[in-house]
C-alpha cells in the first residue's frame, strides 16, 4: 500500500555525500523557479533568481501567472515574467514558459483574474467551452497574448500549457477542465507559434491508494498524464515519492512508494508508452523538497523531514535515470523542484540540499 508512520523530523546526516548518482547521459538538468514560494519563504524572488542561475543546469522552468500579468480588466503588466525571462536569458539557460491560463505551477496553481470568473468553478464539475465560453475566450486569448510576446526570445524552447489540466486542483477543488477546453487551448497557443513544442504536464501516482483515488476522480476522461499523452508534444512526468497524509504530534502518516517495485515498472511503461507514441519525455518536476502536511515545507533549523531529505533529492533523480535507461527512453530534461527551498535552508546554515543538487551536476557526467 505504500503508507508509513514516521516521525516527520529527523536528524540532518552526510548521506548525501554517499549516495551514488546515476549517470545522466545527454539528459539536460534544470528547476522551477516560484517566485510567489521565493516571497513566501522570505526571499527576495529576484535575488533569488540570480542566485540560483549562477548554478551550471541547462533548463528552467518560468510562469506567466494569469492574475499578477492582469491584475484589472483590460490591463497587461508582464514586467515580472519579463525580468524573470531577460535574467535566465542572460545566463543562458533554455526557458519553459507555462501560459496557464487558469492553473500554473506554484501553490495556489489557480490564477484567474476575478474580473474574469464572476461565479466560482462548480465543484465535482468539468469546465467545458460550452458553459464556460467567456472564460475560454479570455483564457485562451492571454496565453495567445503572451505567446506572441516572448516568441521571439531564442531562449524560450517550449510552451506549457496548464498545470496537470485535466486533474482535480489538489485537495482544495474537485472541478477539472474538460479536454475540448485544454485542446482549445492548445490550439491558440499552437496558432501563436508553430515552430516550438506544447509541453503539459501531469501527477504520477507512486502509491496504490493515490492510484486509485486518481483512477476514479479522472475516470470519465482520464488524468492529465493520459490527456497530456493525447495533445501535447511534450509529455511531463511530475514524480513525487513520498508525501505526508495527516499530521499527529511528532509523528506524519506518508505515501511512499520510493521503494516500490510497482512504482518503477508504473514510470517504466508510461516512459515506453509515450516514447511509443512519439511523445518526448521529461520530467518536469523531481521531488527536492519536503512534502508534509502543511503547505509552506517546514524547515526546522539543524533537521530535516522525512519526505525529502537532501539524499531523497539524489535519489528520487536516480531512480527517474534508471528507470528510463531501462525503458530505453532519452529523457528531455530533468527538473528539480524545490530550488526556493533550498536556498532558505542555506540561509539557515544547512546547504546540504544546494550541495546534493551540485553533486548530481558534477557527475558522474555523460556516461
Amino acid at each position: 500500500m505504500g503508507l508509513r508512520l514516521k516521525r516527520a523530523v529527523r536528524p540532518l546526516t552526510a548521506g548525501w555525500e554517499r549516495v551514488p548518482v546515476h549517470p545522466r547521459g545527454t539528459t539536460p538538468l534544470g528547476i522551477s523557479f516560484r517566485p510567489l514560494q521565493a516571497a513566501a519563504l522570505g526571499l527576495d524572488p529576484d535575488a533569488a533568481l540570480r542566485e540560483l542561475l549562477e548554478y551550471p543546469f541547462q533548463v528552467i522552468r518560468l510562469a506567466a501567472y494569469w492574475n499578477r500579468l492582469e491584475p484589472v480588466r483590460g490591463a497587461f503588466d508582464p514586467g515580472e515574467t519579463d525580468r524573470l525571462l531577460d535574467a535566465a536569458e542572460r545566463a543562458g539557460k533554455h526557458v519553459i514558459m507555462c501560459v496557464g491560463p487558469v492553473k500554473a505551477f506554484g501553490y495556489p496553481e489557480f490564477f484567474v483574474p476575478g474580473h474574469h470568473l464572476p461565479q466560482p468553478l462548480r465543484e465535482g464539475r468539468l469546465v467545458t467551452p460550452g458553459e464556460h465560453q467567456e472564460l475560454l475566450r479570455a483564457g485562451t486569448a492571454f496565453a495567445a497574448r503572451v505567446v506572441e510576446r516572448y516568441r521571439d526570445r531564442e531562449a524560450v524552447i517550449a510552451w506549457q500549457v496548464e498545470h496537470e489540466a485535466a486533474d482535480p486542483l489538489g485537495m482544495e477543488h474537485s472541478w477539472r477542465l474538460a479536454e475540448a477546453f485544454i485542446r482549445a487551448e492548445v490550439d491558440a497557443v499552437r496558432a501563436a507559434d508553430p515552430t516550438r513544442p506544447v509541453m503539459m504536464n501531469g501527477f504520477l501516482p507512486t502509491s496504490t491508494p493515490v492510484a486509485f483515488q486518481q483512477w476514479w476522480r479522472t475516470r470519465d476522461q482520464g488524468d492529465s498524464l493520459a490527456v497530456a499523452r493525447r495533445l501535447a508534444d511534450v509529455l511531463g512526468v511530475d514524480f513525487y515519492p513520498r508525501h505526508a497524509l495527516a499530521k499527529a504530534g511528532p509523528l506524519t502518516l506518508y505515501l511512499d512508494g520510493g521503494r516500490s517495485r510497482w512504482q518503477r515498472l508504473r514510470l517504466e511503461r508510461l516512459l515506453g508508452r509515450a516514447a511509443r507514441d512519439g511523445r518526448r519525455v521529461l520530467i518536469a518536476e523531481g521531488q527536492a523538497e519536503p512534502w508534509e502536511a502543511v503547505t509552506t515545507p517546514p524547515s526546522p533549523p539543524g533537521r530535516a523531514m522525512y519526505s525529502c531529505r537532501p539524499e531523497d533529492l539524489i535519489r528520487n533523480y536516480s531512480r527517474c535515470l534508471r528507470c528510463a535507461h531501462a525503458s530505453n527512453v532519452t529523457l528531455e530534461g530533468y527538473l528539480f523542484w524545490g530550488a526556493e527551498y533550498w536556498l532558505l535552508r542555506d540561509r539557515q546554515g544547512d546547504p546540504s540540499y544546494l550541495r546534493a543538487f551540485q553533486r548530481i551536476l558534477r557527475g558522474p557526467g555523460f556516461a
